[in-house]
């Protein structure tokens, strides 16, 4: 049993609220309450094209504009402690979700020093922050990441995941376990989400499918890693974003176990369509949406833009989410397939392209 959360008249936190899950998000909380407040939160970046979260900027605040709910942005980083404790003396939250991470499997190997500072120090100023400021839920995400090389598939929550790959998913591991020890010390409701590849419309550029849009328009050549032997269960962000919705509105009840002492209420779930697939098929399909949208010409010879190159340090060559206690909880399984959902990417891409020459400015 869950226990049931009313979102609406309550403060709400997002952290990563111009990042592609959290601005989604945020517009879906908009268009849902009836009353309350979102407060997000992010530091702005420069780890993609900030352009491109100015632009999600922009649309949470056009639907801020018709929405019952009040919105407020504030500019900051959860690394830094002082914020993150005003943040929550001064707003109270209810309910938290983090959604703010340094994200990529490659650039970690890169730049470690940002994975620690923003998943490692910003989620345990979360964690503190929830512990002196109690909230009703947590919610923050983790990552398909963490089940690293394993072999056994479907990836289940039940699957030990000792043996991340990457410095990034050892990181996401690092949030549930600290997660869970806070649940347990201090009996905060926590739910963390591992995520399964996300794509849509105004998704980050340094994932495969944008960046590979990009680099094709340029007539450059794209690398397809595994010489293709890859599959990924590809999750489409409105999914996600119903996933977190749902998770939010019921949290982990609270109860004392024989010795009296709290039992964490914590838990774990995964969101992936559950239906990986193969990398050389999904460009195909990528392809058609190019070409159905007019991005590319029908005469395009994409065969010749391809190279076939081996595993990258870091990546796993298949992921594949068991999302059957996502539906038992909360009922729902991600329904949007890949040419539905790369369908969608396209046409925004048309859009976006139009304004790319555009600065979207915001005072911060």
């Amino acid at each position: 049993m869950k226990h049931p959360i009313k979102l609406n008249g309550k403060t709400i936190l997002v952290t990563g609220s111009p990042g592609f899950i959290g601005a989604n998000l945020v517009m879906r909380l908009l268009d849902e309450l009836s009353s309350g407040k979102i407060i997000s939160f992010d530091n702005m970046n420069d780890y993609y094209d900030p352009n491109l979260k100015e632009y999600r900027l922009a649309l949470i605040d056009e639907k801020a504009k018709s929405s019952k709910a009040e919105h407020l942005f504030i500019k900051g980083d959860i690394a830094d402690k002082a914020l993150v404790d005003k943040i929550f003396s001064d707003f109270k939250p209810s309910v938290v979700v983090n959604l703010a991470a340094q994200a990529g499997v490659r650039y970690s190997i890169e730049h470690p020093e940002a994975y620690i500072e923003s998943n490692i120090v910003g989620f345990f100023n979360i964690l503190e922050a929830c512990r002196h400021n109690p909230v009703e839920h947590l919610v923050y995400a983790s990552s398909a990441s963490v089940y690293g090389g394993n072999k056994k598939v479907p990836f289940s929550t039940d699957d030990m995941v000792d043996n991340p790959v990457s410095l990034y998913a050892a990181t996401k591991k690092s949030n549930e376990l600290l997660a869970h020890s806070y649940s347990k010390l201090y009996n905060i409701p926590s739910t963390g989400l591992r995520f399964f590849t996300v794509y849509g419309p105004a998704g980050r550029p340094d994932m495969f499918y944008y960046s590979a849009t990009e680099k094709l328009v340029k007539n450059e050549t794209i690398k397809i890693f595994n010489y293709g032997n890859c599959k990924r269960d590809f999750t489409y962000i409105d999914d996600i974003v119903e996933g977190i919705f749902r998770v939010m509105q019921g949290a982990p009840e609270k109860e004392n176990g024989d010795d009296g002492l709290p039992l964490p209420p914590y838990a774990v779930y995964n969101i992936g369509g559950g239906t990986p697939e193969n990398l050389l098929e999904f460009i195909s399909t990528l392809q058609m949406a190019l070409v159905k949208e007019g991005i590319l010409p029908k005469d395009y010879d994409f065969k010749a833009h391809q190279e076939l190159v081996g595993m990258q340090p870091g990546d796993v060559p298949i992921t594949y989410a068991d999302s059957a206690a996502l539906e038992k909880d909360y009922g729902f399984t991600p329904k949007i397939d890949i040419t539905e959902g790369l369908g969608r990417f396209a046409k925004w891409f048309v859009d976006y392209q139009a304004l790319r020459n555009m600065t979207f400015y915001r005072p911060i």
